[in-house]
């Protein structure tokens, strides 16, 4: 079992953006990030740009 496991979201966030190639971290946080309300994406695009808006805040 990896760490990032272990992280909260914030921690598990700054951990993705120090971390760019852990595939396994990254799917874990957009598990994570579906799972909050609000977050509706149909496109590519539109996903890529909320990805860049929460990686970023």
């Amino acid at each position: 079992m990896s760490d990032y496991l272990n992280l909260n979201y914030q921690e598990l966030k700054q951990y993705v953006k120090s971390h760019p190639d852990d595939e396994e971290a990254f799917q874990h946080f957009l598990t994570l990030m579906r799972a909050k309300p609000g977050v509706v994406v149909s496109t590519p695009e539109q996903l890529e740009a909320e990805l860049k808006k929460r990686l970023v805040s």
